[in-house]
C-alpha cells in the first residue's frame, strides 16, 4: 500500500508508523521462517485501542503455506509466537506486543517514541516522505477559448491543482497545463463575427465582457445567416493556412480569454501554464507518420485511423476531409510530453466521459513504444449535480458561470458575518475589511472542499446551505477547528511557533489517539499518491478535527500541569491541518 516509498535510512516520521511496523514484522517473519521465499505481511490498525495500537493479522496464511513441511508450526498461534520472538526486544517504536485469539499479535506503540515525534511535528512541520522523483506532467482545467470558464471547469481545475500540490510537496518536478481549446473550425465564426461586432480589434482591443453571450452570437449568425456560413467556413481555412489576418483575430479572441480565466485562476490561487491545442497542430502529420511507419494505420472509410481487434472504436489520426480532431491532437501530446519533455508521470483531469478516449490513447502510445517505463493516469469525474440530482445549471437552464459560483459563495458567507458580528454582545467582532477578507477565504474554501471531499469518481450535489454549514464534514467546521487552535494559544499567551520544548508524556487516551492520527499524515499522502483520490486528505483533516474536539473535550489543556505538553500537541495538530490545508489549496484563517 506504500508504493514508491524508499527504505528509511533511520527511524523517522517520514516514514508512516504502519510502514515501519510492517518492516520489523518482514523481518521477524524472514528470521523465523527463512524458508519462505515471500510471506505475507499484514499490519493494520487496531479495532479497539485498549488491545493495542496496530494488528499483524498474517500468522493463519503463514501456517497455511508452511503446512506439511517438516518442524512446521502445529497451529497459528505458534506461528504467531515465533515471529514475536524474533522481533527486536529493544525496538523504541514498540512498547510491547502481545498474542491473542488465534495468533494475531497486538502491538503497542510506545509514547515516549510517539511522543519525540509530536515534538518533532509542532517545532519542524510535516515532512514529506522519502521517494524516487519523477518529471511530473498534470494536464487540467482546459477551458475553450471565447467561452466562460462555468461550474463543469470547477472540478478539473480544484483536483488538478490539488494533485500538483502534493506531488510539489514530495518534491517531484512538476508542469501545470493548461490544455486549452484553442484551435478548430468554430474559430471561423468566431473570427467573423469579431470583424463585424469590433471592426479595429486590430488597433482598440476588444472589450468582450461576456464571452458567453459573444459565443451564442456568432453561433446564431452561424446556424442563421448561410453567407456568413461560408465566410466562417472560408476563415477557417485562411487560419489553418497561417494568413496573417487571421492569426491576428485569432490571438485577439485568445487574449481576451486568457484574461476571464486567470482571473479565475488569481481568486482561486491556482498556477498554471497555457499549451493549448494549437501548440500541438504543427507536431500531428510527423505523430501521423511515425505511427504510419509502425503500422498502426488503417485507412477506414475515408479515414485514417488506429483500431485494434479489441476496440470498440477507432482512434481518427486524419479525418475524411484531411483535417485534424482531437484523437491527433493527443496522441501529438502524448508523443510530445514524453519523448521531448521526458516526462515519466503523465496525469489527464477531465470528466469520466472521456475515460474511454483516454484508455485509447494511452493504449496507441503504448503500442508505439513510448510509454514503457512511464505511469500514465487518466483521473476521471464526475458531474457537478444540482439538489434536483441533475446537472447544475440557473434557473433558466443555462450552464452556471464559474465565476457567478464564486461570487455567491462569497456573498453568503459575507452575509452570515455581518449578521453574527452585529448580534449585540458577540464575542468576536471584525472590521468590514476583516470580514471581506475571511468571507472570500471561507466562501472559496467551502467550493474547493465540497468537491475534494467527495470521491472524484461520484457525481456530488452542488448545495451553498451544506458546503456553509458550521456542522459536520464542510470546510467552515475544518477552519473552525484551526481557529480554535489558535485561539487557545493566544488565551495561553504562547507563540505557537515556539510552542516548548518538553516532549507530550500523551498518558491520557485521548492524547495519544489524537498523535497517532497526526503521525499517519504520510500514510495517507502515500495512499493518495497510489490511488489519487484527493478526498483521503479531506476524510484525514475531518478526522483530525474530531479527534482534536475529544481531546480538548478529555483534556484541560491552559492552566493545567501538563500545559506546555498539550500545547506542543496541539502546535502539531495545527501544523498537521495546515500543511493538509495547504496540499488542499485551501487558505486558513486565525481568528473567526
Amino acid at each position: 500500500p506504500f508504493l514508491g516509498v524508499t527504505q528509511p535510512r533511520s527511524r523517522n516520521m517520514k516514514t508512516p508508523v504502519q510502514k515501519m511496523l510492517t518492516e520489523a514484522f518482514a523481518n521477524a517473519v524472514k528470521a523465523a521462517f527463512p524458508s519462505l521465499s515471500s510471506p505475507p505481511v499484514t499490519v493494520a490498525r487496531a479495532a479497539n485501542p485498549k488491545f493495542g495500537d496496530f494488528q499483524f493479522n498474517s500468522s493463519m496464511s503463514i501456517f497455511k503455506q508452511l503446512k506439511g513441511t517438516d518442524g512446521a508450526p502445529k497451529n497459528p498461534r505458534e506461528v504467531a509466537q515465533a515471529i514475536q520472538a524474533q522481533l527486536p526486544g529493544d525496538d523504541p517504536m514498540i512498547s510491547k506486543t502481545e498474542i491473542a485469539g488465534p495468533g494475531f499479535i497486538n502491538v503497542h506503540i510506545s509514547a515516549t517514541f510517539l511522543g519525540q515525534h509530536v515534538l518533532d511535528m509542532a517545532t519542524q512541520g510535516v515532512q514529506p516522505y522519502d521517494t524516487p522523483k519523477r518529471k511530473c506532467l498534470v494536464d487540467f482545467s482546459s477551458p475553450n477559448i471565447a467561452k466562460e470558464m462555468h461550474v463543469g471547469h470547477l472540478r478539473s481545475t480544484i483536483i488538478g491543482d490539488c494533485v500538483c500540490r502534493v506531488l510539489e510537496f514530495l518534491g517531484h518536478d512538476v508542469e501545470r497545463i493548461n490544455h486549452t481549446g484553442d484551435w478548430g473550425t468554430q474559430f471561423g465564426m468566431l473570427i467573423t463575427h469579431l470583424r463585424a461586432a469590433h471592426p479595429d480589434f486590430t488597433s482598440n482591443t476588444p472589450d468582450v465582457t461576456d464571452l458567453t453571450s459573444f459565443y451564442k452570437q456568432a453561433k446564431q449568425r452561424f446556424d442563421e445567416d448561410d453567407q456568413f456560413k461560408e465566410t466562417s467556413r472560408l476563415e477557417v481555412v485562411q487560419l489553418q493556412s497561417g494568413n496573417p489576418d487571421s492569426l491576428t483575430a485569432w490571438k485577439a479572441l485568445c487574449d481576451v480569454s486568457r484574461k476571464a480565466f486567470q482571473a479565475v485562476y488569481d481568486r482561486l490561487d491556482i498556477k498554471i501554464g497555457e499549451v493549448g491545442e494549437s501548440f500541438y497542430n504543427p507536431m500531428i502529420p510527423g505523430v501521423v507518420e511515425k505511427c504510419k511507419a509502425k503500422g498502426l494505420v488503417k485507412e477506414s472509410d475515408g479515414a485514417q485511423v488506429i483500431l485494434q481487434d479489441d476496440w470498440q472504436f477507432p482512434l481518427i489520426v486524419v479525418k475524411r476531409d484531411g483535417g485534424f480532431g482531437y484523437d491527433s491532437t493527443d496522441m501529438a501530446a502524448i508523443d510530445y510530453r514524453i519523448n521531448e519533455k521526458k516526462g515519466d508521470w503523465l496525469i489527464y483531469i477531465t470528466d469520466a466521459g472521456q475515460g474511454d478516449h483516454f484508455k485509447l490513447i494511452f493504449k496507441a502510445a503504448e503500442l508505439m513504444g513510448w510509454s514503457q517505463g512511464v505511469r500514465v493516469d487518466h483521473m476521471g469525474f464526475g458531474l457537478v449535480c444540482g439538489e434536483d440530482g441533475k446537472k447544475f445549471k440557473t434557473r433558466s437552464g443555462e450552464t452556471v458561470k464559474l465565476v457567478d459560483l464564486l461570487d455567491e459563495a462569497c456573498d453568503r458567507t459575507y452575509n452570515v458575518l455581518k449578521e453574527r458580528n452585529d448580534e449585540e454582545g458577540s464575542q468576536v467582532t471584525f472590521t468590514e475589511e476583516e470580514m471581506l477578507n475571511i468571507s472570500k477565504v471561507i466562501g472559496y474554501a467551502a467550493v474547493k472542499y465540497a468537491d475534494l471531499k467527495t470521491n472524484r469518481q461520484l457525481n456530488y450535489i452542488f448545495s451553498f446551505d451544506r458546503m456553509l454549514d458550521l456542522k459536520g464534514n464542510t470546510a467552515v467546521y475544518l477552519l473552525y477547528a484551526f481557529a480554535r487552535i489558535n485561539s487557545i494559544f493566544r488565551k495561553a499567551n504562547v507563540d505557537i511557533n515556539s510552542p516548548g520544548t518538553a516532549i507530550p508524556s500523551l498518558e491520557h487516551p485521548a492524547e495519544k489517539a489524537l498523535a497517532m492520527h497526526i503521525l499517519s499524515i504520510n500514510q495517507e499522502i502515500a495512499l493518495f499518491c497510489d490511488n489519487l483520490c484527493p478526498h483521503v486528505l479531506c476524510t484525514f483533516l475531518y478526522e483530525t478535527s474530531v479527534k482534536f474536539s475529544e481531546f480538548f473535550r478529555d483534556c484541560k489543556v491552559v492552566g493545567d500541569a501538563k500545559q506546555e505538553e498539550r500545547l506542543i500537541l496541539i502546535a502539531a495538530t495545527a501544523r498537521c491541518m495546515k500543511q493538509v490545508f495547504t496540499l488542499l489549496g485551501i487558505d486558513t484563517i486565525d481568528r473567526m
